[in-house]
């Protein structure tokens, strides 16, 4: 059998290709090869007793090939309720921060060029203006996420000190990526005090008088502290550092320029803001440029002048600055913030303070299209959360449509459509695919139900 296996040339010359005009030959011929090889296997595995047609061995070549040439990063459809979804791109970009990134991308633009003067200029002070109007700031540095703006702040200003951390706030965030490891790398030396639940102000001043000089307060990503437990407010921290003229950091984790939008006002907690962070003496605020900001995967550095002027100098500024594309989406996100404060121009501004009642509606309707023979769709409620290690341990009531097949099992249901093209994630829960319909954008609940439709 296997000396009747189809040649590599007969599959490429098959007329199946003409479906398939753009794929690469370099494509072509590994897809074929693949196919034949598999074919092979299954012949010494004596997984088949005939060999399948030429011309259906060609279609499924053409549909690897297809495969093979689909770019690696595609859309996906998230119904997993979980706004900030890491695995999913974290925020989705404004129109407006879509535009932008599309009127200048294609060309060349004045990245570090003074287009008065016509010589060399900083990319990095593009968005000080944007930012000293929204925030109040005298100075900003961007980096390429918020850990490379940690890392870059304790390299200039920490390496060789002592930097006093609660035990409390010594983070780790997504792949093992923990805060004494950052400090280490850094050259900066951790001194924790306080215990992993309380830590109180005395414990901060007796570091600072046996000669400690920075102090950095750390926000808990991912996790919060219930029971008995006591922090150190930013605004007491503030105080004792002008006291002993320390330099105060505060690493927020969350871009919240004055007050969190939706859920974080009505949440209930004391949300830390960069605003109320400045004012309570922090020299630097790092925060990032997706969370609740709803902008770019960016860190950014706020805060007084000086300091910002020696971390821009440091080499490791050039290992983590951002390139064009950033910082044009950064821009336009800013821009559409000082425009409507409540952001109701941003994706994520809008899925925070979308009400339960509106989702309600939503899913109903979604329902109704879904149903079929073998697809039962409810309506159920569910929580959402913010992700991505803003607000930890907040959930916010929204609505889902929970799926089940009549002869797929929540697993397969659940890859089937995660395959689709375009993808929808969901999440499994008691049994059924729920699809919550907070974190749908437009457009994607006909590529739900399209997804759907294929099942």
């Amino acid at each position: 059998m296997l000396r009747h296996l189809p040649s590599i040339d007969r599959l490429l010359g098959d007329p199946a290709w003409d479906d398939a005009p753009d794929v690469p030959h370099i494509v072509r011929k590994r897809a074929c090869r693949a196919v034949v090889e598999q074919l092979r296997g299954d012949v010494l595995a004596k997984r088949i007793d005939a060999l399948p047609d030429p011309s259906a061995v060609a279609a499924s070549a053409v549909a690897h090939a297809r495969e093979l040439a689909r770019p690696a990063l595609q859309r996906v459809v998230n119904g997993t309720g979980v706004i900030l979804h890491t695995n999913l791109g974290r925020a989705p970009l404004a129109a407006d921060a879509l535009a932008a990134i599309a009127s200048v991308a294609g060309r060349y633009t004045n990245l570090e060029m003074d287009l008065v003067s016509g010589v060399r200029d900083s990319r990095h002070g593009r968005l000080i203006d944007a930012f000293a109007r929204i925030i109040g700031c005298e100075d900003v540095v961007v980096a390429n996420n918020n850990a490379a703006a940690v890392f870059l702040a304790l390299c200039a200003v920490a390496a060789g000190q002592e930097v006093v951390v609660s035990r409390g706030e010594l983070v780790e965030i997504g792949g093992s990526f923990r805060m004494p490891a950052i400090m280490e790398a850094s050259g900066a030396q951790l001194r924790e005090v306080g215990a992993t639940n309380r830590t109180h102000l005395r414990d901060y001043e007796a570091a600072l008088t046996a000669g400690a000089r920075v102090v950095m307060k750390v926000h808990r990503s991912n996790f919060a502290q219930v029971g008995f437990t006591k922090e150190v407010s930013i605004e007491q921290l503030g105080a004792l550092c002008a006291e002993h003229d320390a330099l105060l950091l505060h690493d927020l984790g969350m871009g919240v320029l004055d007050r969190a939008p939706g859920v974080a006002r009505s949440s209930g907690k004391s949300v830390e803001s960069v605003r109320r962070s400045l004012d309570a003496g922090a020299h630097v605020v790092l925060f990032s440029g997706d969370k609740l900001l709803g902008g770019p995967q960016a860190g950014i550095l706020a805060g007084q002048a000086d300091v910002l002027t020696t971390i821009r100098k440091h080499p490791v500024m050039r290992l983590v600055r951002p390139g064009k594309l950033c910082l044009l989406a950064l821009e336009a996100t800013l821009l559409a913030w000082e425009r409507d404060p409540t952001g109701a121009s941003l994706p994520v501004a809008r899925m925070l303070a979308a009400s339960a009642d509106d989702l309600k509606l939503v899913a109903e309707a979604l329902a109704e299209q879904l149903r079929s023979p073998d697809l039962d769709a409810r309506v159920v409620p569910c929580e959402s959360t913010p992700g991505g290690g803003s607000l930890p341990g907040t959930g916010i009531p929204s609505w889902s449509v929970a799926l089940k097949h009549s002869r797929k099992s929540d697993a397969e249901l659940a890859a089937a459509l995660r395959t689709h093209q375009p993808s929808v994630v969901g999440r499994i829960e008691d049994g059924l695919v729920r699809i919550d319909v907070r974190t749908l954008l437009p457009g994607d609940a006909d590529v739900v139900v399209a997804a759907a439709a294929a099942v």
